[in-house]
Order: C-alpha cells, then sequence, then structure tokens
C-alpha cells in the first residue's frame, strides 16, 4: 500500500533502507522449501522465539557469518551434530575468525572444499549429495575458483539442511523506477553519498553495500543523513 511516488509527494526527501532480507538459493536439484531451510529466516524466527525443529542432525551450506550463526542457534537448539560444508578453504571463508573458533568451540564441525549438488527427502530425513573441490585460478573477487573434483560425490543424512549462502535485497518494489536497479536487478546508489539517480532519494545500509555487518549499515545511515542536509542546504 506504499509507493515510492506516494513517499515523494508527501516528504522533501527519502532514504530506503529496506536491507538485504532476500536469502539466495542453493539451485541444486531437489530444493524445496521442504528440503531447504533459509538461514536468514530460520534466525529471524528464533529471535522472535518461534524457532523451528532442526532435529538432531543439521547441515548448514556457506561460509559467512550467517552460516556460522545458523549452525550455532542450530546446537542451542539441541541438535547433536551439526556441520558447515564450505565450498572454498578456511582462508577464503569470509566470515570472521573469531565466529568460526567460536563455532567449533560449540562443537560445530566445519568440512571444506565440499558443495551441494543435491537433496532428497528420504524416508529417515534428508539426504544431502556433495562434491569435493579444489581450488583454481582467482575470480573477480580475488579468491581462488572452486572447482568439481569429477567423480568425488559422496552423501550424507541430515534432518536439515539449512541455506546461507547469501543474501539480495528485494528490488521488485523498484523493477518499474528507472534508473533504481541495474539489469542484474541490484539496486544502485552511490556508496558514499547513498544518493540515487532519482532526485531526493537516497539510500543505506545493506541494499547499497550487499549484506554487509551492522555497523557498517549504521554508517550507510550516517552518510545519508549528511546527504539529505546538504541536499537541502542545495549544496547538491
Amino acid at each position: 500500500e506504499i509507493t515510492l511516488a506516494g513517499l515523494r509527494k508527501e516528504y522533501d526527501a527519502v532514504v530506503l533502507a529496506i536491507g538485504a532480507w532476500k536469502s539466495r538459493p542453493l539451485q541444486i536439484a531437489g530444493e524445496t522449501p521442504e528440503t531447504v531451510l533459509s538461514g536468514i529466516e530460520m534466525l529471524n524466527k528464533s529471535a522472535k522465539g518461534k524457532a523451528p525443529e532442526v532435529g538432531d542432525r543439521v547441515a548448514v551450506i556457506g561460509g559467512g557469518n550467517t552460516a556460522i550463526d545458523a549452525a550455532r542457534t542450530s546446537v542451542r537448539l539441541g541438535a547433536a551434530s551439526v556441520s558447515i560444508f564450505y565450498r572454498r578453504s578456511r582462508a577464503e571463508m569470509p566470515a570472521s575468525d573469531v565466529e568460526i573458533e567460536e563455532a567449533e568451540e560449540e562443537g560445530v564441525n566445519i568440512t571444506y572444499l565440499a558443495a551441494p549438488v543435491a537433496v532428497a527427502k528420504t524416508a529417515e530425513g534428508i539426504e544431502l549429495t556433495l562434491i569435493r573441490m579444489e581450488l583454481g585460478e582467482p575470480d573477480a573477487s580475488g579468491r581462488q575458483r572452486p572447482v568439481p573434483v569429477k567423480g568425488s560425490e559422496y552423501t550424507v543424512r541430515v534432518d536439515t539442511v539449512i541455506a546461507a549462502v547469501g543474501q539480495y535485497t528485494d528490488t521488485s518494489f523498484f523493477m518499474d523506477t528507472e534508473g533504481l536497479v541495474d539489469k542484474k536487478g541490484n539496486f544502485v546508489a552511490d556508496p558514499e553519498t547513498g544518493a540515487t539517480s532519482m532526485d531526493g532519494v537516497f539510500a543505506a545500509g545493506d541494499m547499497v553495500t550487499g549484506p554487509d555487518i551492522a555497523i557498517r549499515a549504521i554508517a550507510g545511515g550516517k552518510y545519508a543523513a549528511r546527504s539529505v542536509a546538504a541536499y537541502f542546504a542545495g549544496r547538491g
């Protein structure tokens, strides 16, 4: 019931800060809401006291702080065996060292150089098929690209599979507004000022930087506030 056009009519400036709450899918065979749980949704529900049942055996896919949080939360929800599967090595893992070490202290097992290829619901729970990886040439991020090792597939049986391989902003709200979303569906704003191509419209937080830590979102809010003040003062 809220539109950007309506907000612009009512206010002299608008700061958008809707975050990156959409969870990226694993894009593997058999993936459905019944076989794979979103890490960010699982954490959201847990924080609200509505944690899902995860069972005794949990597999978390991913290597960032959300993956670590999902694994540690699973331990606290009573899971007896929690494993993280990450497609690169420890050196490339984006989660902070402190988070990784504390997860291991809590009993979380981390398997490196492993990536999911399929998931299936069975009478015993969920069967997760993974393939071993090796590191190749660096990709656009500067990290070595993980390459599947042919014929190295293996399966693990778990009760819950949690996907934590990235998040993104739901930009469908802006798709009809020219200049706010690029061809890949990413929101477009100046990372230093939060300014968009639309006069009087600014943005802050994960929708500008991509998923990041809370303090950078707070910094983005300050940048946007300063930009609005400059805009009102006619300083551009």
